[in-house]
């Protein structure tokens, strides 16, 4: 099971390399999304008139957000600590999800 990252997704429209791979998952049922991800693509997908890739992200199941600060605010410590200092909040609580859920992120940031 996979959280495919807003990277991932823009890669995948425009034919990226990981194509192929990703619609197996996606065929498999192994793939989730997540609000903050849907409010990072939807916009654009509008603009550009994708309607249809806009409606397949919604047919994705999609992980309720449960943000959970006192994780959040842990993770940025550890990036401090290791010099990650340019992590923002989305990308923090997306990580916290994955943990929440174990599941793996796929990310090309």
């Amino acid at each position: 099971m996979f959280l495919v990252d807003t990277s991932v997704w823009i890669d995948y429209f425009k034919g990226g390399e990981k194509s192929k791979l990703q619609n197996y998952f996606i065929e498999q049922g192994l793939v989730y999304i997540n609000d903050i991800i849907l409010t990072e693509l939807i916009p654009g997908l509008i603009h550009h008139k994708k309607v249809e890739l806009k409606d397949g992200l919604y047919a994705l199941d999609i992980l309720e957000l449960d943000i959970y600060w006192d994780g959040i605010i842990e993770l940025q410590i550890g990036n401090f600590k290791n010099g990650l200092n340019k992590m923002g909040i989305s990308d923090l609580i997306i990580a916290q999800q994955c943990l929440d859920y174990n599941i793996e992120l796929w990310s090309l940031d």
